[in-house]
């Protein structure tokens, strides 16, 4: 970590603290990129004379618009819509729909700016945005989630396209919402272009491994960090906040590995299985449960009774696992929770989820001199770069077999911590995943922009 931060970027993080007040979420982020960029900025002086810092943090555009929508009684109801393209110097503007009732314009541009370096780590040709609404798909009917949908699409369709702009699923947007939002793109536009939306079905254009990519490739990540510590996979307990397709993905891979999560945490508490979700059985049992209710993982003790449930609270702070995997939403530990991890003696900590730890957390936990950290923008990257992908297969009109598609995963994965490590190492920082993250992420939309003038 920079003990001094650069003018600039201090002038910079300055100028989104006062601009932005209003989007906290946004303001972390930047302030957890930009204070791992000083010495860069510090070798590349002409980056302050193009005001690229500046540039960066503001997105090419976002628009809002309402979205209008009719429910199953006929009454008729009003939602906000978001996209923002943050930044597209080096690709199409890529990045996923949240519906989610939390949703504003500062969660929507804090995760166009994550996307934005996240899809830069992977090295293919996508650019960062992100989009959503403040409608909620819990508790609708299909029939009303279509209709949203639609309504939703009717709104942003002349803004989107395969070379323009590909959205993709997030939080309350899952394959279902695609499918619908798909079929309304193609209705209004008129032609086949199913690279204008990624998490599609198999049936029309999706890809294998695209719903367990980021759980997949996180454990992928995973295995670079132990690698580089003379250490293995096998064996290791882990502990995840999250049991959606993330962290569903995680444990699948675990599994397969020769590992196991011994804990997974929900809004209602969190669980304790000494064996592991180890099995199929159970696998396809958290499929169920979530389905059912995805606010409740207490039922998975009642099928399992070998698990114990602890209500209303987090699993941080257990002794008896090696790795924590954060996966469910930003700013899940704080740093009360970060005290009791680092208490704990775990020696892994990766983040999974977007920004699922709060600033001073972090800053703290990668203090900790026996702890390695690694950032979620890179271990998450599997997800978008499994859409990204999806893209290529849309393209040639080819299918890919799920081999070959979770090869060039592993691939990806192993690059994007290569690239992180020789980032921190060629600017002293010695192995800071952190720092080496947010540097490679950065240099080459910096150096994307630089190339193409101002814009």
């Amino acid at each position: 970590m920079a003990k001094k931060l650069n003018k600039y970027v201090e002038e910079t993080i300055a100028y989104v603290r006062e601009k932005h007040a209003n989007e906290p979420e946004f303001v972390q982020t930047v302030e957890e990129v930009l204070s791992s960029l000083s010495p860069v900025i510090d070798k590349h002086p002409e980056y302050k004379q193009a005001d690229l810092l500046k540039r960066m943090v503001e997105p090419e555009r976002m628009f809002t618009f309402r979205v209008v929508w009719t429910d199953d009684k006929g009454e008729t109801h009003t939602n906000i819509g978001y996209r923002c393209q943050f930044n597209g110097a080096i690709g199409p503007y890529k990045g996923g729909l949240r519906f989610q009732k939390n949703v504003y314009p500062g969660i929507i541009k804090f995760l166009g700016f994550e996307q934005t370096f996240k899809n830069s780590l992977t090295g293919l040709p996508i650019g960062g945005g992100k989009g959503g609404s403040d409608f909620d798909p819990a508790g609708k009917s299909a029939a009303e989630v279509m209709r949203f949908c639609q309504a939703f699409m009717t709104a942003l369709y002349r803004y989107i396209g395969p070379d323009i702009d590909v959205p993709a699923g997030d939080m309350g947007v899952g394959g279902r919402e695609i499918g619908y939002l798909f079929g309304q793109y193609r209705r209004l536009k008129g032609v086949w272009e199913n690279g204008v939306l990624t998490g599609k079905g198999l049936s029309y254009g999706g890809s294998l491994i695209r719903p367990e990519a980021t759980g997949y490739g996180a454990v992928y990540y995973l295995q670079e960090v132990l690698a580089h510590e003379k250490d293995t996979i096998e064996g290791k307990r882990i502990a995840i906040s999250g049991y959606g397709n993330v962290g569903w993905g995680i444990m699948k891979k675990a599994m397969q590995l020769g590992a196991k999560v011994t804990y997974f945490a929900g809004p209602d508490g969190y669980i304790h299985d000494p064996d592991g979700v180890n099995t199929e059985e159970k696998l396809n049992y958290i499929l169920e449960m979530r389905a059912a209710d995805p606010m409740h993982c207490a039922p998975y003790a009642k099928k399992f009774p070998k698990a114990k449930f602890v209500k209303g609270t987090k699993c941080w702070g257990v002794k008896d696992v090696d790795i924590y995997m954060p996966a469910a939403t930003q700013n899940d530990v704080t740093i009360e929770w970060a005290k009791k991890i680092a208490a704990s003696g775990v020696k892994y900590y990766i983040e999974v989820a977007n920004m699922p730890t709060t600033n001073d957390a972090l800053n703290f936990l990668r203090q900790q001199k026996k702890m390695i950290v690694a950032p979620s923008k890179a271990v998450n990257a599997g997800g978008v770069g499994v859409s990204a992908l999806e893209m290529a297969q849309n393209s040639e009109r080819l299918v890919w077999t799920a081999d070959e598609v979770d090869a060039q995963l592993k691939k990806m994965m192993k690059n994007i911590h290569d690239a992180s490590a020789k980032a921190a190492k060629d600017y002293g920082l010695g192995y800071d995943l952190v720092a080496g993250g947010n540097i490679a992420g950065f240099i080459k939309v910096a150096d994307a922009m630089m190339a193409q003038g101002l814009f």
